[in-house]
């Protein structure tokens, strides 16, 4: 065995008789192992996949899903009759009864990530009997897991929450295009961010729903001879349990926030709306002045040409000539300014009436 020939032990890139080669068909796996006392026994030691399998029993199903990256992972907990391995979010751990190993692919710098000390330091803590008195080793350590993957949610909870609100209020004061683009920019990490949670929550349920499941995670009992059967497993229930709760709220809190989100959205398209019709009525409205200053500009044209007519023998033909003009205009003004008026009321209650014809027939029928 690696831990008892002392090979988790030795340095990095050396733990073996042989040098540890990069082969794209085997590839290497960065393990930090904690022993049955919670202390690391190997911190970044490096072990090819097909002897860290043999080591722990494993076939190459178990491992597939731990060789992709953090962003395309689906959450996931596996049972066997002497492991458990947890992949969810950052964590990728196997549990036995007497020992925890967290790994990752090599290539990768998680181990050396402020989130995977803050697990490290947690599962040290944890593992130590003096602190939880009574609880198998195998359930400490469910619990420092399962309490570092509800912490990140509800930390980036709290981020996506506050960068929300930030780019909503602005927006209440102005609405600008910069920040249309990072609200649309937010929205799209929210529903990103509501999937994983969802799907995390959702795990927990499918997984306090299966007897066979809840029964598996009884390692110590495993090694010891006596696999626990039965539907009476109160302790990991409740454990499971009261994470789920947590993961239930961080869902419920963001699928608030995706609301306000998109009522905010609705509000700004009906502002937009608004505004876009307030400036095609100013367009009208000068297309209407335009009009009346052609009809001004017709008679002048008219009146201005070199043809006989009874307005210039007249004393006050020029006078005529300007005051028709003038109340020509006026007219056309106020006739195409009706018109306009009447035509935006019919766009702004016309289709309501309609819609209330239409019910009143339905109901007659």
């Amino acid at each position: 065995m690696l831990l008892s020939k002392g090979l988790w032990r030795t340095p990095l890139r050396s733990f073996c008789s042989t040098p540890v080669t990069k082969n794209p068909k085997n590839p290497n796996i960065r393990c930090t192992v904690f022993s049955s006392t919670g202390d690391i026994v190997a911190h970044g030691n490096e072990v090819r996949r097909s002897q860290f399998m043999e080591e722990f029993h494993l076939a190459p199903r178990d491992l597939r899903k731990f060789s992709r990256p953090h962003s395309q992972m689906v959450p996931s907990l596996h049972t066997r009759s002497h492991v458990v391995l947890f992949n969810i979010l950052d964590v990728r751990a196997l549990v036995q009864h007497d020992r925890v190993v967290l790994f990752d692919l090599v290539g990768s710098r998680s181990f050396e990530s402020y989130s995977h000390s803050q697990l490290t330091k947690a599962l040290s803590n944890n593992l130590r009997a003096e602190n939880l008195p009574g609880m198998p080793f195998e359930f400490r350590a469910f619990e420092a897991i399962l309490e570092h993957v509800t912490s990140n949610l509800r930390t980036e909870m709290k981020v996506h929450t506050t960068v929300t609100q930030n780019i909503l209020r602005g927006l209440e004061d102005h609405v600008d295009p910069v920040k249309l683009r990072y609200l649309l920019t937010q929205s799209k990490k929210v529903f990103q961010f509501q999937q994983k949670a969802t799907l995390i929550r959702d795990h927990l349920e499918d997984t306090l729903d299966r007897d066979d499941y809840l029964n598996g995670l009884y390692l110590s009992d495993s090694a010891a001879g006596r696999p626990h059967t039965g539907t009476d497993h109160e302790d990991v229930e409740m454990l499971f349990e009261s994470y789920y709760n947590i993961c239930d709220e961080v869902v419920q809190t963001v699928a608030n926030l995706r609301s306000q989100i998109k009522t905010s959205e609705e509000i700004i398209n009906v502002v937009l709306d608004s505004h876009r019709n307030e400036l095609m009525m100013l367009r009208h409205k000068f297309s209407v002045g335009l009009m009346s200053m052609g009809v001004v500009l017709y008679i002048a044209a008219v009146y201005g040409m070199n043809l006989e007519n009874f307005i210039e023998e007249n004393d006050g033909g020029f006078e005529f000539a300007v005051i028709l003009s003038f109340t020509l205009l006026a007219v056309v003004a106020v006739i195409s300014l009706r018109s306009l008026r009447r035509a935006q009321k019919v766009t702004m209650t016309g289709l309501a009436r309609e819609d209330v014809r239409m019910a009143r027939q339905k109901v007659r029928q």
